[in-house]
Order: structure tokens, then C-alpha cells, then sequence
């Protein structure tokens, strides 16, 4: 096919946002963690090294940085970074299992302006009790939900995400009252284990099939109903779902939407305006492709790789890559309407980017499931 009538979107002139694993090191083995094998391989930085790489972000006019791992929470000198985020005039999030969050750490949040220019903290909690929740996370639900029961009771921008796996699949309804109703938070969101990483080791244990991400994905929907505009996703069940009514839309009612361009390897857009920095400093399009390499914060200009980097250029390039281009997607009769799944999940199962999920693929999910359309499955109660 010809593409020379199609443009790639420009990118921003630099990322707003970029997530930093100030750390490879973790207090927890999760079941499914997809960094594991980079936690081992990489060193981490030093203290000085990443306050000199977050004024080179400063400098480069990033708006936010999400502080993520590892478990950020090990590094004793998070706050002197903080410190150093909030000196750059950059706002900052933290990602973390929450384990970590005691009444110390409160305390070093309300030193300076750390709390006035936190966007948010997320705990991951996995279940509504530690039968659950250990399983996927062992031996840590008491200290998440202690840590995240005391960063509510203080008023902190406090939410949860909790990736759903074979190991919860049934306690959907549960952890969300407990999350929702009984800690009180004004929303959660969800994703996906997914087979790789540690989740490749244990994918018979985690890894959902077809038959789940359904019937799961029309129990999220109804939770949804249940607690309106509280839940949210942008990947696994429900966010799957969501995308396969959108392809049903356009096919039937010539409804596209604008969160993909349909028919290309198009569902990638963070590359737009984001990046990732893993704990040695190595720069990547996105830390699902954390072995993409563009370059590293201790030797190369960010802006400069953020500009010509060949590697987050080939991710770019993916959305005028036509699926129909794609053998095993060619004679699809959904081709024109999919969007070929995350690269992130791509690279790491198939090592490859310019290639479909088959994780993701609505013509499996429909021959799985024995429909000929999400919109003719069973809801919950109905069986």
C-alpha cells in the first residue's frame, strides 16, 4: 500500500510527562510484575546523579514526573528528590504498593511545598482481605491498606489501581465496596495481568483468558453502574470491552472514534507527548518498552533523543502502518476498525512492535466467547 498520503502526527515539542524508576529494587515479588527482569539487570542511580537528571528535565520543560519503581518508597533519599522535582518547578505523582506509607512518611510530606505540588498517590491493592489480595501480592495487604487508610485520613490525592488476574477475578464486587464504600476513596481504575515479565513465569496463574476477559469486563460494566464515574481503566476487561463496542459502532453505524485511527497499528499515543527513564537513567519511549533503548539521561540530551531517536520514531510510526498490511490480519473482516493492542505487550511476547496482540484481537475474542458480537453477550445475572 502506498502511504505516501499519510502523515504521522506531530509530537509534542517536548514530553509533558515523563515516569521515572527512580529505583529497580522492591520490598515485594508480585506475581505478575512486567519490570522484573530489568530490576535485576540494571543498577540504580545515585542520589546525585538523579538530581542532576531531574534539573536536566527541568530544563527541558517537563510539566510532571510520576516517581514509580521498584517500589519508590526503598530509596531513603525519595523526599531529597522530591525536593529536587518541586526546585525544577515540576508537579510530581508517585506510583507505589503502599507498604512503605507510615506515619513518618506523612510527616515528610508536609515539609515545604512536597504536598502542595502532589498530583496524586497510587497504592496497588489486588483484593477486598489478604486471602486475595497475598496471593498475586504475598504477604502484603495489611501494610497497603494500613498505608492507604492513613493517607486518607490525611486528606492526601489518594487512589488505588488494582490489576485483575485469575487470583481476584471472583472478588470484583467485594474489592470494590471495600475500596469505594469502606476505605471511602472517590474512584479506582483497573488493568490487566498480562504474560510477561514475572506474569510470563506464572501465566497459567494470572493471565486471563478470552472466556474471563468477558465475563469479567460485563461485571466491571455493571460496577460501573453501580458506582458512576468512580471506576475507569485503560487496559485489561473493561477498557477491552469498551474498545470492542467502539469497533461494533463504526462497523455498523459508521460511528468511528478519536481514540484511535481505525484500520492502523494506532492504539499508542503516549510516545506523543511522554517518556520513560528507568533507575539507570536509560531513556525509553514508554516503560512497557523499557528494552527499546533511545539513549541515557547520564550521557545524551532528552530533548535531542526525544527529537530524533530512531527507536521512539519506529513507535511513532506505527499508526500509518495499515493493519491490512499484516498477514494474519489481512482477510479480518474487523481490519478496518482494529487498532493492533499496546506495543508494549507486542514487543514483550512477540519482540516485535509492528505486530497485532493477539491478546487483544476482537475476531479471537469473538470465536472464544461463540458470539458474533460483545454486544450479544450475556450480562452477569443473565448467565
Amino acid at each position: 500500500m502506498d502511504r505516501s498520503n499519510l502523515s504521522v502526527p506531530k509530537h509534542s515539542s517536548a514530553p509533558s510527562s515523563v515516569d521515572i524508576s527512580i529505583t529497580g529494587k522492591c520490598n515485594l515479588k508480585c506475581r505478575y510484575c512486567f519490570y522484573s527482569d530489568e530490576m535485576a539487570a540494571l543498577n540504580d542511580l545515585s542520589t546525585d546523579q538523579w538530581k542532576s537528571n531531574i534539573k536536566k528535565l527541568g530544563d527541558a520543560r517537563i510539566m510532571r514526573i510520576t516517581l514509580t519503581g521498584g517500589e519508590p518508597f526503598t530509596r531513603p533519599d525519595i523526599f531529597e528528590l522530591i525536593d529536587t522535582i518541586i526546585e525544577n518547578k515540576m508537579r510530581y505523582s508517585v506510583l507505589t504498593n503502599g507498604t512503605l506509607i507510615n506515619e513518618k512518611t506523612i510527616e515528610a510530606f508536609k515539609v515545604g511545598k512536597r504536598r502542595l505540588r502532589l498530583d496524586s498517590v497510587q497504592i496497588s491493592i489486588d483484593g477486598s482481605c489478604a486471602k486475595v489480595h497475598n496471593k498475586s501480592r504475598p504477604e502484603s495487604f495489611d501494610r497497603a491498606v494500613a498505608g492507604l487508610r492513613l493517607l486518607k485520613k490525611e486528606g492526601f490525592p489518594v487512589t488505588v489501581r488494582a490489576t485483575i488476574s485469575k487470583h481476584n477475578i471472583h472478588d470484583l464486587e467485594a474489592m470494590t465496596a471495600f475500596l469505594l464504600e469502606d476505605i471511602g476513596l472517590p474512584s479506582m481504575t483497573n488493568n490487566e495481568a498480562s504474560p510477561i515479565g514475572t506474569g510470563c513465569t506464572y501465566k497459567e496463574e494470572v493471565a486471563l483468558d478470552h472466556k474471563e476477559i468477558l465475563a469479567t469486563g460485563l461485571r466491571l460494566e455493571k460496577l460501573q453502574q453501580k458506582y458512576p464515574g468512580r471506576i475507569t481503566a485503560q487496559a485489561g476487561p473493561l477498557a477491552k470491552l469498551r474498545m470492542y463496542k467502539e469497533m461494533e459502532d463504526a462497523r455498523k453505524n459508521g460511528e468511528t472514534t478519536n481514540r484511535w485511527k481505525m484500520g492502523y497499528l494506532s492504539s499508542c499515543g503516549g510516545v506523543f507527548n511522554k517518556l520513560g527513564i528507568l533507575h539507570d537513567g536509560s531513556i525509553v519511549p514508554c516503560s512497557m518498552l523499557h528494552d527499546l533503548t533511545m539513549g541515557n539521561m547520564l550521557s545524551d540530551d532528552l530533548l535531542e533523543r526525544w527529537e530524533n531517536s530512531e527507536v521512539i520514531q519506529e513507535v511513532r510510526d506505527r499508526c500509518v502502518v495499515p493493519m491490512s498490511e499484516i498477514p494474519e490480519c489481512s482477510n479480518c473482516e474487523w481490519v478496518e476498525f482494529c487498532n493492533g493492542g499496546c506495543p508494549g505487550i507486542v514487543q514483550q511476547i512477540q519482540k516485535t512492535i509492528m505486530a497485532p496482540s493477539w491478546r487483544g484481537c476482537y475476531r479471537n475474542f469473538l470465536k472464544a466467547n461463540n458470539i458474533e458480537s460483545v454486544y450479544d453477550a450475556s450480562s452477569p445475572e443473565e448467565g
